[in-house]
């Protein structure tokens, strides 16, 4: 942890637990036939004293940049859809935890609506007697079972959140660091700084926006299941929404929108059969 990332100031100190963000390097890998395949992402976990989020900081910068894009067109009548500031990253969710109780939602977009996922499911740790110092903290060892996978975390009582990254949380202090038993997907704490005071803002997770539709985790994984079995779905059902709509690529030329189901139906196919590693590998077995 001694790597500071250039766009945070970092205190490696006893904390406060309130407006902290935490900035987790996530490792994983899609395929595990090829784990030479190592992808990595940014994300964060902002902790209040009222919950925490966790999502992609990558994703969060794209779509700050494009909601400018956004209020810029406003007032033009065209249907054009910039993809210019489209995040392309593997992280398209957000999972927030309301404190004490830590009832937990995990948020995405699937098909052509958003969805706001209730998962009760919570990990059951075994704390293990070995301790160890990563960077500035003392660390112990737990394990836990939990999304079809064997997991190891190592939480300092240093900090005193009982929290972590993703939908891990639940032992007397912050999660450092977390694998799972092969070590094809891995958080590691980067650095710690202050919540901006403009993003400190947060909308209830319990509040349900207009945009969302509530499910629980059973129905979340047969739609999930029904997309990955046809991966032009999402595109399809966006088109018949508005049939006039016309989509632009990256180098300003409009795009056949019959070759891009035909393209993405090939390619949906193709990452199916190798995107058989997600972290919740319960999800596909």
């Amino acid at each position: 942890m001694n790597k500071f990332l250039p766009f945070f100031i970092f205190i490696f100190t006893a904390l406060n637990a309130q407006n902290q963000r935490f900035i987790y390097e996530y490792k994983f890998i899609i395929d595990s036939t090829d784990r030479s395949n190592l992808e990595k992402e940014l994300t964060v976990l902002d902790v209040t004293s009222k919950g925490s989020e966790f999502y992609s900081y990558q994703k969060f910068k794209m779509d700050s940049l494009a909601s400018i894009d956004a209020e810029k067109q406003q007032f033009d009548d065209s249907d054009i859809i910039n993809t210019k500031h489209i995040y392309r990253g593997k992280i398209n969710y957000t999972v927030s935890k309301i404190y004490p109780s830590f009832e937990t939602y995990f948020k995405t977009f699937m098909g052509s609506n958003e969805y706001k996922v209730s998962d009760d499911r919570k990990p059951v740790w075994k704390i293990l007697p070995e301790k160890e110092k990563i960077g500035e903290f003392h660390t112990q060892k737990a394990e836990t079972e939990i999304f079809g996978r064997k997991w190891t975390a190592w939480f300092t009582a240093e900090i005193p959140i009982q929290d972590g990254p993703y939908k891990f949380q639940g032992l007397p202090g912050l999660i450092l660091k977390l694998s799972d038993k092969n070590e094809t997907h891995a958080f590691e704490l980067k650095g710690i700084a202050k919540i901006p005071e403009k993003q400190k803002l947060k909308t209830d997770p319990r509040i349900i926006a207009p945009t969302e539709v509530v499910i629980n985790q059973k129905q979340f994984q047969k739609l999930y299941v029904e997309l990955r079995n046809d991966p032009g779905k999402t595109l399809r059902e966006l088109l018949n929404q508005n049939e006039a709509v016309k989509v632009i690529g990256e180098d300003g030329k409009e795009v056949d929108i019959a070759e891009i189901l035909r393209k993405r139906e090939t390619q949906g196919k193709e990452l199916r059969a190798k995107n058989n590693n997600i972290l919740e590998l319960d999800m596909i077995k």
